[in-house]
């Protein structure tokens, strides 16, 4: 009779501090209704019980809204579990000796859309760690000169940028597209030294050099204190980047970053480069990015009979979740795109976004989630078209807790206010989505966007994050 009694008495205890949090979320929800930065604003929040399931709080749960980053979460959790967490993208260094009477080798290098490629986050992924393996494979093979250096750039669709990206987004450095070879992660550095404000800004120097782009630059500087408002512009396939907007003044050396618009080409140039400023013995004639084969790629599979292939070199990336680690860690967004379109690849052979999106919709689909409620079209959450349900996104959090992988996916969550979760933001935009651990042992799911709300985007971060307080 004691030990019924304690259980009833717990259980009434849990019931009274699940309507108490209830009702303290209401009156916060309230308040930000209230609040004039909130007075045209879509605020939706939705809580469950992350060990039950069962719904502590909702509010607009339904309704489809730009989440943003916390897109991002549905994108991981799709590429665990259609990739897995041990996926690696290989990047093949291939000889096709051409039966074209010159007798000389053509080089073909075949990205398979890993954006790691080249990138400093990593030892083994940075330029010259690469190029010096390759050399070393190319020295056992007795490989020295070749006649064409191809790099093909076609499995992943003719474009690079998903639809529903805007035109202030997708030439700056967070706006890169995804391609089948991707080279530091598509971002350029411009150098530029500042004069008095409203004086123009010379560019010094820009790195990586991009071969046969030109950089119109209206980059003036600045008022003091008016901090980095410079942009990129620039239209996909074309070779002008437009620069606009300000810098600080009077600084010698100010760098802004962009989305080089040919990842392949300048990979081309910096292979090229290396081999010959290091006097290492790689003759090349000429390089080439675009389509080697009639369709796409078929010849790397024997299709093609005047061609014969030898693999002198396969380049492996660091495994999925390390690179997830950095996708939700930093929301680099070309590693989202990478992954959709790496999605779609291995499930057609054909690695496009829209395919890629169209499958993870079917995926969760399949898992009870309404198309409808994850409304997207790119997987980095950058488009402002995107619409999402915070149930939705509770719906993918709760299902990655019961996987195995869930351990690594919930590393890479960042912790954000004392809280495990991703954040997002883009304009008239704040969302969160994770994990809270409350001091009395609950434990809460949870998705929080609003949207078009009025001001500061720092003011409305800090009154979120008062209401999420409230789970702790």
């Amino acid at each position: 009779m004691k030990g019924i009694l304690v259980t009833m008495m717990t259980a009434i205890s849990s019931l009274s501090f699940a309507q108490n949090i209830d009702s303290k979320l209401a009156t916060a929800i309230n308040s930000l209704e209230a609040d004039a930065q909130f007075k045209h604003a879509i605020i939706s929040l939705y809580v469950v019980d992350s060990k039950t399931g069962k719904v502590v709080f909702d509010k607009n749960s339904q309704i489809g809204l730009a989440p943003a980053s916390c897109q991002k979460v549905i994108t991981s959790t799709s590429a665990f579990e259609m990739l897995g967490k041990d996926y690696r993208y290989k990047t093949s260094f291939v000889n096709g000796k051409y039966f074209d009477g010159k007798g000389g080798n053509d080089l073909y290098i075949i990205g398979s859309g890993d954006p790691t490629f080249g990138s400093k986050r990593y030892t083994g992924t940075i330029d010259t760690t690469i190029f010096n393996s390759v050399y070393i494979n190319f020295q056992r093979k007795k490989m020295n000169s070749f006649h064409k250096v191809y790099v093909n750039d076609i499995t992943f669709g003719n474009n690079a940028i998903p639809r529903g990206w805007i035109w202030e987004d997708i030439a700056n450095y967070y706006g890169a597209g995804a391609h089948q070879l991707n080279w530091k992660e598509n971002q350029y550095d411009i150098i530029f030294s500042s004069g008095i404000p409203g004086m123009p800004s010379r560019i010094t120097s820009i790195e990586p050099k991009m071969p046969g782009i030109t950089f119109n630059s209206a980059i003036v500087a600045g008022k003091v204190g008016s901090g980095d408002n410079g942009y990129a512009f620039f239209m996909p396939a074309q070779d002008t980047i437009l620069l606009q907007g300000t810098i600080p003044p009077n600084k010698k050396m100010f760098s802004i970053s962009g989305a080089t618009p040919n990842p392949p080409q300048v990979f081309l140039t910096e292979f090229e480069n290396y081999f010959s400023n290091n006097n290492h013995l790689l003759s090349i004639d000429k390089t080439e990015v675009g389509k080697m084969f009639d369709g796409y790629y078929n010849g790397f599979r024997g299709e093609r009979p005047d061609v014969e292939m030898d693999t002198i070199y396969n380049y492996y990336s660091p495994p999925l979740d390390s690179i997830n680690y950095w996708f939700l860690k930093r929301s680099i967004n070309l590693y989202g795109e990478a992954f959709v379109k790496t999605i779609a690849y291995e499930k057609t052979k054909f690695g496009t976004t829209d395919t890629g999106v169209a499958i993870i919709k079917n995926f969760w689909k399949d898992k009870g989630i309404e198309p409808s409620a994850i409304n997207i079209i790119d997987g980095s959450g950058l488009s402002p078209a995107n619409r999402v349900t915070t149930n939705a996104l509770v719906t993918v959090m709760q299902y990655a807790k019961k996987q195995n992988w869930f351990s690594s996916f919930y590393y890479d969550l960042p912790e954000i206010n004392g809280i495990k979760m991703k954040d997002g933001y883009i304009t008239g935009v704040r969302s969160y989505t994770g994990y809270i651990k409350s001091a009395k042992g609950s434990e809460y799911t949870f998705s929080f966007i609003v949207n078009n709300f009025d001001g500061s985007a720092g003011t409305v971060r800090e009154k979120m994050w008062k209401l999420l307080d409230i789970l702790k």
